[in-house]
C-alpha cells in the first residue's frame, strides 16, 4: 500500500469534544512553559485539566497527555480522571506516540468497558495501529493487528461512525496484506518453488477475493499449475479468473498460456 487516506482528524476531534466541552471554559489563559506545568505537585482538578486541554489545544500534545495523566493521578476517583484517561489516550495518538496511545486506550477499557464512549476508545485503538501500517515489503504484523482493531470496532458497533470509517480502512489493509501475500509468491516462483508460490496466491484468491490483486493471483496460479504439471488445474483457475474479470489483462495472458500449453485440456 504506497498511498492511503490518513486517518481522518476531524472525525477524531469530534469524538473527543463531547467529553471536552464542559471543561474548555477555564481553557484560554495563560501559563509558563513545559517544566512550569508539570512543576505542581498538587493543584485543583479543574485547573489541571484546563490546562492540559489548553496545552492540546495549542498543539504540545505530548505535554497534554502527560498533564491528562497527572489528572489521574492527583484526583484518581473524581469524574474527571476518566475523561482525563481518554483525552491522554487521544493526546498521544496526535502526538503520533502510537504505542502509548494504544496502552492509554486499553487501560481506560479495562477500567471503564461499558461507558458510552467506549466505542471511541476501541477506535483510537485501531487508528494508532492503522497509523504505524509499514510499506508492504516489511513484516505486516501491525498490519495484522490494524486489520483485528478494525474488525472489532466494525463488529461491536455496527451502526456508528467508527464502524463505517473502520470499514474502509479494512479494504486498504486487506489490499495491503493481499499485496505482501503476492510479493512472496511472486519471489517463490521466480525461485522455481512452485508449490510454495501456489499457497501463497491461494491464500490470496481465499482471503483476499475483494482486493485488487486477485486477478493477478489467479493468473500466477494458472501459471504455477502449468509449472508443476497440472494443466486441468491451470484451466480452472484461468476460467474463474474470466468468469470474474474477463477483461482484464491478467485474463488476456492466462488464455494465451492455456492456449499454448494447455489446449484441449478440460479443467478438473
Amino acid at each position: 500500500m504506497t498511498t492511503r487516506p490518513r486517518s481522518p482528524l476531524k472525525l477524531a476531534l469530534a469524538a473527543t469534544a463531547c467529553a471536552a466541552t464542559v471543561f474548555t471554559a477555564g481553557c484560554a489563559g495563560g501559563g509558563g512553559g513545559p517544566k512550569d506545568s508539570l512543576a505542581y505537585v498538587a493543584r485543583d482538578v479543574e485547573s489541571l485539566y484546563a490546562e492540559a486541554k489548553r496545552r492540546l489545544d495549542n498543539g504540545n500534545a505530548k505535554l497534554a497527555a502527560a498533564l491528562f495523566d497527572e489528572v489521574e493521578r492527583q484526583h484518581p476517583y473524581s469524574p474527571w480522571a476518566r475523561r482525563a484517561q481518554l483525552m491522554s489516550a487521544f493526546s498521544y495518538y496526535v502526538a503520533k506516540d502510537y504505542n502509548q496511545a494504544i496502552q492509554s486506550a486499553q487501560r481506560f477499557l479495562s477500567i471503564h468497558p461499558g461507558n458510552k464512549d467506549a466505542p471511541y476508545a476501541y477506535y483510537l485503538i485501531a487508528l494508532s495501529y492503522y497509523e504505524q501500517i509499514s510499506d508492504v515489503h516489511r513484516d505486516q504484523a501491525i498490519t495484522e493487528q490494524a486489520r483485528t482493531a478494525l474488525n472489532e470496532v466494525a463488529r461491536r458497533f455496527p451502526q456508528t461512525e467508527y464502524a463505517s470509517d473502520a470499514r474502509l480502512k479494512l479494504d486498504l489493509v486487506n489490499d495491503h496484506l493481499a499485496g505482501k501475500e503476492m510479493e512472496i509468491g511472486r519471489f517463490y516462483e521466480r525461485s522455481g518453488k512452485w508449490l510454495a508460490a501456489q499457497i501463497r496466491f491461494q491464500n490470496v484468491v481465499d482471503n483476499f477475493q475483494s482486493t485488487s490483486h486477485a486477478p493477478e493471483a489467479l493468473y500466477r496460479l494458472t501459471e504455477t499449475s502449468l509449472a508443476l504439471g497440472i494443466p486441468q488445474e491451470a484451466v480452472k483457475y484461468a476460467a474463474v479468473l474470466g468468469a470474474n474479470y474477463p477483461g482484464t489483462e491478467w485474463y488476456e495472458k492466462a488464455y494465451e498460456l492455456v492456449q499454448d500449453h494447455a489446449a484441449g485440456v478440460t479443467a478438473s
